[in-house]
């Protein structure tokens, strides 16, 4: 599985992430075009429980992320 980072932006300064296991990006974006006009929830990495509807994002991007284990130094 390939972790992948959405981020809802509603303006400017304005965006909530979210970070989904899926095994492509195809996948990915298939998740988003299915959730698109209907409310959607999820808690984030900080246990932040986030509801929202996507008719009301004006831009999402999906990209992969890689992440990075800070304690090994």
């Amino acid at each position: 599985m390939k972790e992948f980072k959405i981020t809802y932006f509603f303006d400017e300064m304005h965006y909530v992430r979210r970070f989904i296991h899926m095994e492509s990006q195809a996948k990915a974006e298939k998740l988003v075009q299915d959730e698109r006009d209907q409310f959607i929830s999820f808690t984030d990495s900080r246990g932040i429980y986030h509801e929202l509807h996507t008719k009301n994002v004006r831009v999402i991007q999906i990209s992969e992320y890689h992440r990075v284990d800070k304690t090994k130094r």
